[in-house]
């Protein structure tokens, strides 16, 4: 399942058939490329050019492995859509001591069955997992839901739906969930050294906007500062569940 591909056709308003006829194929290639399928690159190119995306937004593993930027920052994704759900799965299901996970809803995780038992897993395991989203009923959330063009009801639904979907992670050891009334700039999905951080943009849903991977080196990178913008907002958080 291609879901960087359904996700830019959703946002670009097309449909397979509005695929097919402007690549001049058959509907049914356009729908086993959502499937899964790679398509020539001919084909991939002509996509990106109609969504006006790179080629490596929808098909991440046709790109060459990216280089780390500067000390600390190891890759750029122009959108939280494009980041490949493997690496989603694996930035989790690597850590050994922590997880931190820092949003209003974090609902895409919580609809991942896979990413919540392995989370589930890794505390299990002896890992630290603290997860803090956002108090449904505070006015930080309810202006997230205006500023992105969704509304506050909106917003509020998604937090309680995600923390429903969280639910069976309450009564594992290891295992904290608080709210917060915070506004956010970013959120921040963190396991040991390695952080994901997902810029949170003016009118712009948080799908869309852009993911920092970064690496603590040292306690003066950009890495550690994300981290202690979580240690403060959690101290200041109310605990959830138990």
């Amino acid at each position: 399942m291609n879901n960087n591909l359904r996700y830019a056709l959703a946002a670009a308003r097309l449909n397979t058939t509005d695929v097919a006829a402007a690549l001049a194929v058959d509907p049914k290639t356009v729908t086993r490329w959502l499937n899964g399928r790679t398509p020539y690159p001919r084909h991939r190119w002509a996509i990106a050019d109609l969504l006006h995306v790179d080629e490596a937004d929808l098909w991440p593993e046709t790109a060459p492995r990216p280089q780390a930027l500067a000390n600390g920052i190891q890759a750029i994704y122009p959108h939280r859509w494009a980041v490949p759900q493997t690496v989603w799965r694996n930035h989790f299901d690597q850590a050994r001591e922590e997880i931190d996970i820092l949003a209003y809803s974090a609902l895409f995780l919580a609809e991942d069955s896979a990413v919540l038992n392995t989370l589930i897993k890794r505390a299990e395991a002896g890992v630290k997992v603290r997860i803090l989203l956002g108090d449904p009923d505070g006015p930080e959330v309810a202006a997230r839901g205006n500023d992105e063009g969704i509304g506050a009801e909106v917003m509020t639904a998604r937090i309680k739906n995600a923390l429903m979907l969280y639910q069976p992670l309450v009564n594992v050891d290891g295992v904290e969930i608080r709210l917060h009334r915070t506004v956010l700039y970013n959120s921040i999905y963190r396991t040991d050294n390695e952080l994901l951080v997902n810029a949170h943009a003016y009118g712009t849903p948080a799908a869309n906007a852009p993911v920092m991977h970064l690496t603590r080196t040292d306690d003066s990178g950009p890495a550690t500062t994300y981290i202690t913008s979580f240690n403060h907002i959690w101290n200041g958080a109310q605990p959830h569940g138990k």
